[in-house]
């Protein structure tokens, strides 16, 4: 064995289970598992959370389009995004919500509220933020993923965070920020009622802030967070549950970062009824509170972030709200925040009213791979060895599947503890070991091992020993793999790590309560890591904010923050996994959709979504030889929706473009065996998501599109059936 092989820990487990799924398929519909009833959201063919249901399972039981007539449908309206200020690459992550008649949606970087006509999509009402130098600040703008609703005192209200992180309450029918509600914002422009400085709750009691007063500075509600203390934004809408408003937090990507300090992304809960704050989750414990431990060093005072880039789902029936998170300041190098960092990249589950953790589980420890967790918690009803367990299921962008039950949090299926490389970095920290599911089996199986012979690529058998010989200059390892100093003297060229998940922030998850089924999009990819290091103590310099440019646009700036730097950070070269020709060392698999039978735990179905890029079906190296489909570009993006699994094409962060001649279609598949029964045509390639309501009778289905390459804005385009 050379030091990249092992042996993979389950032999035989994946075989076995393809013929598993196979036969779960092929079984006739009475045999196939039902599961437990739905979390509210699309009760009478309404839409009222991001994710449909509280639950976030993006499915409808809607019906009045199905296999028979889904070839039929047409476009009612399109909805452009433009008409409303610049768009950021014509991208947009905003699923509208159907509520009580009307669509809800946000658009643009400036986050305009929209309340759109169901029926034809003519614009009732917008609302937007008067600007603020916390708004140009803010590295996400153009990332908003849309709004909250709930019913107060008998009136619809719907909720929005900003970018410059303020919380609004509008009244639903109107769009007028609601009167007696929240706190005055002292801003000109602003409106002195249905408003909420978040900053301000975000940075009282907060040590560095109180040092920060005590040395004579104030507080400016323009500018937010100070420089050198942090900034603070939003990504994901609040959700409401039982009467509190829970709001959530996003930063500055950890990845582009080399300052040491920020503000943490505390959650915070408000009354839905009055804007008052109720309470404030620490997502970086304190001294005496759980998981203060984990953080060495003292880092626990002076280091930030750990942001909710997710939605969050929540059980109003257990009274808890369910968030994931992301790691803490500077990604590439942790050896300044020593421990495993809780509640860094964790499922939380908090009572809503209190704000208490009820229970957590970290998913990963130290996060050096920014393995954020991207998407939000999936929660319904499975029947597991004949038991009923109210779920929650976490995907990630390693391609693991966490499944817990959502009222105690125990693992539905043991996970164990692997021991992963370690850092040679000095100074640096590493987790001794990191958390792996038994079971399911991962969305992609390398992230089992990684790169064992069984997924080096094997078109031909010269092309299979070339790859073998290139690999055995590298130590591979399967997820937690991390970046080595540039100066190292290891025998081997780099360290190369593997993962199947792909980042599905773009492209969520989504599932189906009354089968048990989950759908998933996932992409493999093996990489060797650039090197680090040290940076001397120099950081270099981003401009606190750019401004508009020519277009009239806010770039999506990266603001600095903190005053200390890392010692170590990317710059010192790499040495990459390298190629054949352009044919990558191992199989591809560039474009794939599975589903998994949660009650069970088994892989259903895994199909390739789109056809093998051009670049490997015609390459030189495989004249003559037929090469397996190993999907096309973009993304996979679905809705389940009745019987069926509505599906599409999506682009990857707004950048990735599909191929001129690839066809821009909606497809209805089979949701036993991902079969395309009927497809209709789309302007565009998907973004995102898509969602489904019921409006005076006529069923809708809503689709976010939008791609430079075919000349289209970030746009809402409906269909239903010829009336």
């Amino acid at each position: 064995m050379t030091r990249w092989q092992r042996e993979p820990r389950f032999p035989g487990r994946i075989s076995l289970l393809l013929c598993l799924g196979l036969a779960f398929a092929m079984a006739p519909t009475s045999t196939r598992i039902a599961s437990g009833q739905q979390l509210p959201g699309t009760e009478n063919g309404e839409w009222r959370y991001l994710g449909g249901d509280a639950g976030h399972t993006r499915a409808s039981t809607l019906d009045q389009i199905n296999a028979d007539n889904f070839a039929d449908l047409e476009v009612a309206w399109i909805w452009r995004s433009d008409n409303f200020g610049p768009n950021i690459d014509y991208f947009s992550r905003s699923t509208p919500i159907y509520v009580d008649g009307m669509l809800y949606t946000v658009a643009t970087t400036r986050r305009q509220v929209v309340a759109i006509d169901p029926a034809s999509g003519e614009t009732l009402w917008t609302f937007r933020e008067p600007e603020s130098i916390r708004h140009l600040r803010s590295p996400r703008q153009a990332y908003g993923k849309g709004v909250a609703y709930a019913e107060v005192d008998g009136r619809g209200v719907i909720y929005v965070t900003t970018p410059g992180f303020f919380l609004w309450a509008l009244d639903a029918k109107t769009g007028i920020p609601l009167e007696d509600w929240g706190t005055p914002i002292p801003l000109d422009g602003f409106s002195q009622t249905g408003g909420v400085d978040l900053v301000a709750d975000l940075l009282n009691e907060w040590g560095p802030w109180e040092d920060y007063v005590a040395e004579g500075g104030t507080y400016d509600p323009d500018y937010g967070v100070p420089r050198e203390l942090g900034m603070v934004t939003s990504s994901s809408p609040p959700i409401v549950v039982n009467g509190v408003v829970v709001v959530l937090a996003g930063h500055e990507p950890s990845y582009g970062q080399t300052r040491m300090e920020n503000i943490p992304g505390d959650i915070m809960g408000f009354d839905a009824r009055t804007g008052e704050k109720l309470w404030k989750f620490h997502m970086i414990p304190r001294p005496g509170e759980f998981g203060h431990e984990t953080w060495e060093s003292d880092a626990w005072y002076w280091s930030g972030d750990m942001s909710q880039w997710a939605p969050a789902s929540a059980d109003p029936e257990l009274g808890l709200v369910y968030l994931v998170t992301n790691s803490s300041t500077v990604q590439s190098y942790t050896g300044h925040r020593p421990g495993y960092n809780l509640f860094g990249g964790s499922v939380l589950a908090l009572d809503v009213q209190t704000g208490e953790r009820r229970w957590h589980f970290q998913i990963h420890r130290s996060d050096q791979w920014n393995y954020d967790l991207p998407t939000a918690p999936i929660l319904m009803d499975l029947e597991v060895d004949g038991e009923t367990i109210p779920a929650l299921i976490q995907n990630t962008k390693q391609s693991l599947i966490f499944a817990f039950n959502r009222e105690t949090g125990e693992p539905i299926w043991p996970i164990e503890e692997r021991p992963v490389i370690q850092t040679e970095v000095p100074g640096n920290y590493t987790a001794p070991t990191q958390p792996y599911p038994t079971w399911p089996e991962p969305v992609d199986p390398i992230a089992w091992d990684g790169l064992t012979e069984e997924f080096v690529i094997d078109y031909t058998p010269e092309l299979r020993e070339q790859a073998l010989e290139l690999l055995g200059n590298f130590r591979v390892g399967g997820l937690y793999v991390p970046p080595l100093p540039y100066n190292h003297d290891n025998e081997f060229l780099n360290n190369v790590g593997c993962m199947g998940g792909g980042n599905v922030i773009p492209h969520p998850p989504v599932a189906d309560p009354t089968t048990g089924m989950m759908y998933v999009s996932h992409v493999r990819s093996c990489s060797a890591p650039g090197f680090l290091a040290p940076t001397g103590g120099v950081d270099e310099e981003v401009a606190d904010f750019a401004g508009p440019n020519e277009a009239g646009a806010t770039p999506n700036v990266t603001p600095t923050t903190g005053v200390t730097v890392v010692p170590w950070a990317p710059g010192g070269g790499s040495e990459p996994l390298p190629t054949i020709d352009g044919l990558r060392l191992f199989k591809p698999m560039d474009n794939q959709l599975s589903a998994f039978q949660m009650n069970t735990g088994e892989r259903g179905w895994s199909l390739p979504v789109g056809e093998t890029p051009e670049r490997i079906r015609n390459h030189p190296l495989l004249d003559g030889v037929e090469v397996p489909n190993t999907g096309g570009t973009g993304w996979s993006i679905q809705m389940v929706m009745g019987n069926l699994l509505v599906q599409t094409r999506a682009l990857s962060q707004g950048t990735a473009q599909l191929a001129p001649d690839a066809p821009l279609e909606l497809h209805a598949r089979d949701k036993w065996t991902g079969e395309i029964l009927a497809s209709v045509d789309l302007p565009a390639p998907g973004q995102y998501g898509m969602m489904t309501y019921m409006h005076e009778g006529v069923q809708y289905i809503v689709v976010q599109v939008g791609s430079i390459h075919h000349d289209f804005p970030g746009s809402l385009v409906a269909l239903r059936l010829p009336r």
